[in-house]
């Protein structure tokens, strides 16, 4: 097996109510990563499944998961907020994924993103092909699928694409460059944090965003969110952004920087991941900069 033939991916699930839409997604999601697990191993892709969550969580969480160790801390501890909830940050899941690993690889999607059964084929593809650095956007598909058992219709339901960032594949060398501060997960910019680090250090990184190999049930593109929690997030993103992705941002690292400029221009505005202001000034220093050397 080569060893870039071997992966880690975590999750991070969560106990709800019954009635929550997590706890009819979750056991698909669970389902499809065994299947997908197969299916790799069947091809010589070795695929460590993990998981990491707070100590309330750990019942449902299934057998062919390795559980790594608890959270210890949520957003709460970090701020109050005028209706508290108990979200955890993506670095120490993130930390945990690069801590408690021994893989070349590592892959963190969201606990509500299922794989196609060739999901890790594909990555293992893509990553031979040169790139460090891989961000799947998922298909969304119908709210009428509620079992594991609906799984061979949900393969078969290509549904629609969906702009937003939520599966990262990464070398392990890139975690120690990385800076996600008190960014809380299930609000929106983690995708966008997670993806710019991509865009910022990795020297290869590829955007997927046509390909049937993740899924979400739903077929909502921008959720209500709490605006406490999200203006918390874009300022960790946007501190980030100013003192540490700067330097070391290169537009033609970014999505669809190689196609013309009004189609790219378009693809940027359309993205509400990607920031048209920001791009153009990246642009504008690369040009100033190639101005330069020539």
């Amino acid at each position: 097996m080569s060893s870039k033939n071997a992966f880690t991916h975590i999750i991070n699930p969560v106990a709800l109510p019954a009635d929550h839409e997590l706890m009819l997604a979750q056991p698909i999601t669970f389902a499809s990563m065994q299947k997908a697990q197969e299916v790799a191993a069947k091809n010589d892709i070795r695929i460590d499944l993990l998981t990491t969550q707070f100590p309330e969580d750990q019942a449902i969480i299934p057998p062919y998961f390795r559980q790594v160790p608890d959270l210890e801390r949520s957003i709460l501890d970090i701020r109050s907020f005028s209706r508290p909830r108990k979200l955890p940050l993506i670095g120490d899941i993130i930390s945990r994924l690069y801590t408690y690993s021994d893989t070349p690889y590592l892959i963190y999607t969201n606990v509500d993103i299922g794989l196609l059964p060739n999901f890790y084929l594909r990555v293992t593809e893509l990553i031979e092909q040169g790139h460090d650095a891989l961000i799947i956007n998922r298909r969304r598909i119908p709210s009428i699928y509620t079992s594991p058992d609906d799984l061979p219709a949900i393969y078969a339901d290509r549904g629609r694409s969906h702009p937003g960032f939520d599966c990262f594949v990464f070398h392990r060398d890139l975690f120690p460059k990385f800076r996600l501060e008190t960014i809380c997960l299930g609000i929106p910019f983690i995708g966008v944090t997670l993806a710019h680090h991509l865009f910022a250090f990795a020297q290869s990184p590829l955007l997927i965003d046509e390909e049937h190999l993740t899924f979400h049930i739903g077929l909502e593109v921008m959720p209500p969110h709490d605006p406490e929690y999200y203006w918390h997030n874009r300022n960790c993103f946007r501190r980030i952004r100013d003192e540490h992705f700067w330097p070391h941002f290169d537009i033609r690292r970014f999505p669809y920087a190689d196609r013309p400029l009004l189609e790219r221009y378009w693809r940027w505005a359309l993205n509400p991941s990607l920031f048209v202001a920001m791009n153009f000034r990246l642009e504008w220093r690369a040009y100033v900069a190639d101005r330069f050397r020539s």
